[in-house]
């Protein structure tokens, strides 16, 4: 009597849980402490704009607790801006501020990513961050003149929304060099980059219903001028370019959010 055929055993790799992606995302774009989790590189780019969302919560409401304090709206969004800026260390503005330097400062791609990979800050550089800044804090305070509630909800809706195209430039343009944080991380696929892109579309009619589609609008058009600048002058994007997106998306999304309001 012949014993039965045993049925092969296949192992399949442990799929990594949404809080994995979500606390990789914030160990990859702020400096939140985050416990332990499984690396999905560029796969986790889905739970980006949800790592925005907590950045703009902690933004938002604290210039929200400046404004029951009794704070001027112009004080309210100097909190903000600066709670923002702590929560990710900059990360973002050194994008641009480096993007701006490159793109803007050199006379061949070969030169262009040079000055992207030095630490020194340029006059275009140095503008774009002036502008960037100013333009956030006009927003919010604006936002803050409307009230906690309005500053809290633009601050977490222009947050995750700006988020969203640098998954999708990211997946859509290839990297320019071979080093730096982009390829570390490696390109999403579609599928994520879509629900990256989904999700803060649906906070943001939860939490300002028609108009979301105007913030959405205003969160993608810079973000491609800045790609489409990038793809021309250095064949592609680098970590310094989707900072440079993001940075963009928020301001433009924040200065659309205020002119609602207003």
């Amino acid at each position: 009597m012949t014993s039965p055929k045993a049925t092969p055993v296949t192992h399949r790799p442990p799929i990594a849980p949404p809080l994995s992606d979500l606390a990789e995302a914030l160990a990859l774009l702020t400096r939140l402490p985050v416990p332990g989790f499984v690396p999905r590189g560029a796969r986790s780019a889905w739970a980006w704009p949800l790592a925005g969302a907590i950045v703009g919560t902690l933004a938002g409401g604290a210039g929200a607790l400046a404004l029951w304090a009794g704070m001027p709206a112009g004080v309210a969004a100097a909190v903000a801006v600066a709670t923002a800026a702590l929560a990710t260390g900059g990360l973002h503005e050194d994008g641009l501020a480096d993007s701006f330097d490159g793109l803007f400062g050199g006379r061949t791609p070969a030169a262009r990513l040079a000055i992207m990979r030095d630490s020194r800050l340029g006059s275009f550089g140095a503008l774009a961050l002036v502008l960037a800044v100013l333009i956030r804090w006009t927003a919010l305070a604006a936002l803050a003149a409307a009230g906690p509630g309005s500053l809290l909800a633009g601050a977490v809706a222009a947050a995750a929304l700006s988020r969203a195209p640098m998954a999708a430039v990211s997946c859509a343009l290839p990297n320019a060099r071979g080093g730096g944080l982009s390829p570390a991380a490696g390109r999403p696929p579609g599928r994520p980059a879509g629900v990256g892109g989904a999700g803060p579309r649906g906070l943001g009619r939860a939490l300002w219903g028609l108009p979301a589609l105007w913030l959405a609008l205003a969160a993608t058009l810079p973000a491609l001028w800045l790609a489409a600048q990038a793809r021309r002058r250095i064949g592609g994007q680098t970590g310094d370019v989707l900072g440079g997106c993001q940075v963009l998306a928020e301001c433009a999304t924040l200065a659309v959010a205020a002119a609602i309001l207003g």
